[in-house]
């Protein structure tokens, strides 16, 4: 079911979530937290339909938040989107003129009581995301730096206002790859000197990943560019000999390990309904993205790495 209103005010908002809890039996009952979108108008159908599939998993009440017309006059239009299939609800909030710059008053008695509160950013978000205003009201705050015009800078400027509970979905994408380096070089192998990661040109989740192996082995992984689709090899640079993950097609890849047999791996690029769900997992710090971004600032991994692989495309 649908409510417009137009021209409204977060009371009559308030009531109208309530009439429909009440119509549906109770509907917030079942709800495990509150999630903030923070878009634009071109931006907002994709964020709420990934959030929508997200809420089946994580029920929840969504509040997507669009700015429209700063200098305009002040008013509030208000879009309710209720389903019969399950607790979800959506709300899409329009704030116009001055009223944006203060949504978080509008937001703040919308959240349903008692239920964490995770604010996303689709786009490009805030230089310190636990400093804003809709960032302050969460426990979990959701940045995309892939969304930003330089990944690389974007990464670096999260870097500095990074703060507990800050996460990024250019490393909620790494999961699957680093779950599957570990595995990997849980394997004995040799001495490990060097590594490169490839990817496509401004890949941060492939500067995170960078970073990442470079913090877990004392050892410098660079970076290096390639056509995609996303991030197509890691190499190690062992003493037995190289160690290579491919994925050419962004589904598949072969692990090359010497003197063994090639073997292939499912690792499919998820979609950003699969990493929202991922990231609404888990509410507590994610403290090794904190500190793998921390290392990446203090290295800015970037260049070809010394030794093995210097000078090579």
């Amino acid at each position: 079911m649908t409510i417009d209103l137009t021209d409204t005010k977060t009371g009559a908002i308030r009531d109208a979530l309530t009439r429909e809890r009440q119509r549906l039996g109770g509907q917030t009952s079942g709800m495990v937290l509150n999630l903030i979108i923070v878009t634009d108008e071109a931006g907002q159908y994709d964020a709420v339909r990934a959030a929508g599939e997200a809420g089946r998993e994580h029920p929840c009440r969504i509040l997507g938040v669009i700015i429209r017309r700063p200098n305009a006059e002040s008013r509030l239009d208000a879009e309710i989107h209720t389903g019969e299939a399950g607790p979800s609800q959506t709300v899409l909030l329009r704030m116009y003129g001055p009223l944006g710059q203060h949504a978080d008053s509008v937001v703040r008695p919308l959240l349903a009581a008692d239920t964490p509160v995770v604010t996303w950013w689709p786009g490009e978000g805030p230089a310190c995301p636990s400093q804003d205003p809709l960032g302050v009201l969460a426990q979990r705050r959701v940045t995309d730096a892939a969304e930003a015009a330089s990944p690389r800078e974007a990464l670096a400027v999260l870097a500095r206002g990074y703060r507990q509970g800050d996460t990024d979905l250019s490393w909620t994408r790494a999961t699957s790859w680093r779950s599957l380096l570990a595995a990997t070089m849980d394997q004995p192998h040799g001495a490990i000197s060097g590594g490169l990661v490839t990817a496509e040109k401004d890949n941060p989740t492939a500067d995170l990943i960078a970073a990442w192996l470079a913090d877990c082995f004392g050892v410098p992984f660079g970076r290096d560019n390639s056509g995609g689709p996303g991030i197509t090899e890691v190499r190690f640079a062992t003493g037995d000999g190289d160690i290579f993950l491919t994925r050419p097609d962004g589904r598949t890849a072969t692990l090359t390990k010497p003197g063994q047999p090639d073997r292939r791996v499912a690792l499919h690029r998820r979609d950003t309904s699969e990493l929202l769900i991922e990231e609404l997992r888990r509410l507590n710090p994610d403290e090794v993205y904190g500190e793998t971004l921390a290392r990446l600032a203090a290295s800015s991994v970037g260049g070809p790495v010394p030794g093995p692989y210097s000078g090579q495309a």
